[in-house]
């Protein structure tokens, strides 16, 4: 069976059909350093807990949600070109 896709369609492969696969290895490489970082200051495990759900939620919540309907990583992107030059401007006529 064959599916015809007009040309302004931008398909997209997905995991689990919401989340990107770049968006999916950027979110499991922030958990991997997260938790590489909590292992190292705290030593208690409610202090852990709390400090990796703390951390790690609010980027997942973003990264599900999304801004627009873009990846995070081109979220990132603009966020880092703007503070990078402050001067240019957006114009839309």
């Amino acid at each position: 069976m064959n599916f015809i896709f007009p040309k302004n369609y931008n398909f997209k492969t997905k995991l689990l059909g919401f989340i990107d696969y770049t968006t999916a290895i950027f979110v499991a490489c922030t958990a991997v350093l997260l938790y590489g970082f909590v292992n190292l200051v705290f030593s208690n495990i409610n202090i852990k807990i709390y400090v990796f759900v703390s951390g790690f939620f609010p980027v997942l919540l973003f990264s599900i949600l999304g801004v627009n309907k873009e990846n995070i990583l081109s979220v990132f992107v603009y966020i880092f070109k703007f503070f990078k030059n402050r001067t240019v401007y957006l114009y839309k006529r």
